[in-house]
C-alpha cells in the first residue's frame, strides 16, 4: 500500500523533509539566543545608566580595555580642554539621522592624563573635507560626566580608518591613536559627555542607547519552530493525499489489471 514511498521522488521528498527539520529548529534557537542577548544586554544598559556616578580612573586607565560590563557606566573627570588637540570624526549621524560629525576633545587632568570626551554632532560644512565649525569647548577646568565606552575599531564597528583625511578628521575614536598625537597618557576609551550640557544645544548631545525594545527575535524563533513542526505534518498530509489518489485511481482501472498494475507500481 506503501510502496509508492520506495520511488526516487518520494526517498528525495523525505530526505529534504529530515535535513529541514534540523536546520529549522536550529534557526528557531539561534533566534532564541539573540532575543536572550538583545534582553541582557537592554538590562546591562539600564542598569549602568541607573548607577551612580564614579570617578574615570575607577574603571580605565592608560592602555586598559574596556569591558563590555562597563559600556555605559557613568563616570566623571575633572580637568581642562585641550581645544588644541580637539578633532573630529567622521560619517556620525545625528538623533534624526543626518550626517555630520562627532566632536572629540581630550580633557587634561592635573595629573597630566587625557581623557576623550565626544562632546557631540556637528553637520558638515558647505564643503565637507573642510573642519566644520565646532562651537567652542567650556574654558577652565570643568567636571565632566558622561557614559563611558570601548576605544573603536575597525573589527568591532565595522569602520575603516581611511588614510590621507584632511587635517584634524580621523574615522575611529581610539585613545591608543590619539594619545600618540596628544603626547600624552590617555585613559582607555572615551565618554559621550551628559554633563554640562552644552550652550545652544551645539554640539548636539549623544542621545543614550535604546533599552526598551526587544526586536522580533523571539517571535521568529517560534515561527522557525513552527515551521519545523509542520514539516512532518505537511509530509503526513502528502502521504495520505498520494496513498488516496493511488486507490482511487487504481478503483477506476479495476477492469483492466495492466493499468491497474501500472498505477500501484
Amino acid at each position: 500500500m506503501y510502496r509508492f514511498l520506495l520511488t526516487r521522488q518520494w526517498v528525495i521528498l523525505t530526505l529534504l523533509a529530515l535535513v529541514l527539520i534540523p536546520v529549522m529548529v536550529e534557526l528557531g534557537f539561534w533566534q532564541f539566543h539573540r532575543h536572550e542577548h538583545r534582553v541582557a544586554q537592554n538590562q546591562l544598559i539600564a542598569a549602568n545608566l541607573a548607577a551612580r556616578p564614579v570617578p574615570a580612573g575607577e574603571l580605565t586607565s592608560p592602555g586598559h580595555t574596556v569591558p563590555r560590563d562597563d559600556y555605559w557606566r557613568r563616570v566623571t573627570v575633572t580637568g581642562t580642554y585641550d581645544t588644541a588637540h580637539e578633532v573630529v570624526v567622521r560619517r556620525r549621524t545625528s538623533s534624526g539621522d543626518q550626517v555630520g560629525f562627532h566632536v572629540l576633545t581630550p580633557l587634561v587632568m592635573k595629573d597630566g592624563r587625557a581623557v576623550l570626551v565626544n562632546r557631540g554632532w556637528v553637520p558638515f560644512a558647505s564643503d565637507q573635507q573642510a573642519f566644520p565649525e565646532v562651537p567652542p569647548a567650556p574654558r577652565g577646568e570643568l567636571t565632566v560626566t558622561g557614559r563611558l565606552k570601548a576605544d573603536e575599531t575597525t573589527s568591532a564597528s565595522g569602520i575603516k580608518d581611511l588614510e590621507g583625511l584632511p587635517d584634524r578628521q580621523i574615522m575611529l575614536i581610539n585613545s591608543e591613536q590619539q594619545s600618540k598625537a596628544l603626547t600624552r597618557p590617555v585613559l582607555g576609551g572615551y565618554l559621550e559627555q551628559t554633563a554640562p550640557e552644552p550652550a545652544g544645544d551645539s554640539p548636539e548631545p549623544i542621545p543614550a542607547p535604546d533599552h526598551d525594545s526587544i526586536g522580533a527575535h523571539m517571535a521568529y524563533a517560534v515561527q522557525w519552530w513552527l515551521f519545523a513542526a509542520g514539516v512532518p505534518v505537511g509530509w503526513l498530509v502528502l502521504v495520505r493525499r498520494e496513498k488516496q489518489d493511488r486507490a482511487a485511481a487504481a478503483a477506476r482501472t479495476a477492469d483492466d489489471p495492466a493499468e491497474a498494475a501500472a498505477v500501484t507500481a
